[in-house]
């Protein structure tokens, strides 16, 4: 199993200094690159302080030049956002940048708040047939003269330029959930990327089974690679309690999710109100036995034990996600933890 980063910069107050919130995101980034993860992941995300990503080309062309070997994972553009011949080129001169460190990652997208200002209020349910133009249109671009008449897409032949510097191409990462995402991905020869949100392994397995499914039904295609996604926070075993400050963290977390996701205030410099404690109340995944259970909470110990049964599943990457509310030291700390006490048990 291989590890990864995936990091946004988490701003909840005009207090916070965007600068030193990037600062400590490349500190996070070099911390796992000495830590041998394979890739940083960074999304993108418009108008939304809490993740504030409006770029992710711009961060890791910076974080190409400053690092070596860590791979450069954008965990995801959003296609419905873009033009097929920009987001190629774009992509393609990260590669050339980072010396051919890219790993590409596409999604349909998600929070309403971005679509109706970016697409002129189109629902997010309907970003997959921009999704499904997207990935044969890239894979084209970067092969070469490619024209595309489709019903989200139409441009005469054309090339991407530059070209990627890695062959065939960076490997194309698409974030599915439902059984006709995995069969669409499996099918174009994209690795997977799944994320559980707040639900528990039984989430997990049933992702896998997606997953094993697709690649069941696509045996002419060599399997690719699936890559799970979780809030993680690692405590030490003297600390019994330090579970509690991670579910508390995350707790505030998936409030502000919820507020984004659900899109029914006003952003006020882009910036939502949680929901309350009392509206989620009644919900099991919002208790912090709850987030305890559900995220990768916990010691060492209890961490690999999760991991190990990841591991069997067929998940051949994991991605250590760092939102969660906490001020960065602790972010540090438990991210020094995995790598310290945990990561060696994969070698």
């Amino acid at each position: 199993m291989h590890f990864s980063l995936f990091i946004h910069m988490e701003r909840y107050s005009e207090q916070e200094n965007h600068q030193q919130l990037f600062d400590e995101l490349c500190e996070l980034v070099k911390i796992a690159e000495a830590g041998g993860f394979r890739t940083a992941w960074i999304g993108e995300h418009h108008g939304m302080q809490f993740t504030s990503s409006p770029s992710p080309v711009a961060q890791l062309a910076y974080l190409a030049a400053k690092t070596e070997r860590i791979r450069l994972g954008a965990g995801t553009f959003v296609a419905p956002f873009w033009d097929p011949i920009r987001l190629a080129g774009e992509a393609a001169m990260l590669d050339v940048i980072s010396n051919g460190r890219l790993e590409f990652g596409i999604a349909r997208g998600a929070y309403q708040f971005e679509f109706d200002r970016l697409t002129d209020g189109m629902s997010a349910a309907d970003g997959g047939q921009a999704l499904r133009e997207m990935v044969p249109a890239i894979q084209g671009l970067w092969q070469g003269d490619y024209a595309h008449e489709g019903e989200v897409y139409r441009f005469p032949t054309t090339t991407s330029v530059p070209k990627p510097l890695q062959s065939p191409r960076p490997p194309i990462w698409i974030a599915a959930r439902d059984p006709n995402s995995h069969e669409f991905a499996v099918k174009n020869n994209c690795n997977v990327m799944v994320t559980a949100l707040m639900k528990g392994d039984e989430e997990v397995d049933d992702l896998a089974r997606k997953f094993d499914t697709a690649c069941s039904n696509n045996p002419e295609v060599a399997r690719p690679e699936l890559m799970l996604l979780r809030h993680t926070y690692v405590h030490e075993e003297s600390d019994p309690e330090g579970w509690r400050k991670g579910a508390e963290a995350l707790n505030l977390f998936y409030r502000y999710f919820l507020a984004w996701f659900k899109n029914d205030q006003p952003a006020v410099n882009g910036f939502f109100e949680p929901v309350t404690q009392e509206s989620v109340a009644d919900n099991p995944e919002f208790s912090l036995e709850g987030l305890r259970r559900n995220m990768m909470i916990g010691t060492p110990d209890e961490i690999v034990g999760r991991l190990k049964n990841y591991e069997k599943l067929g998940i051949t990457e994991y991605s250590f996600w760092t939102d969660n509310t906490l001020p960065f030291e602790e972010k540090k700390r438990s991210l020094e933890l995995f790598i310290s006490k945990v990561v060696p048990h994969f070698r």
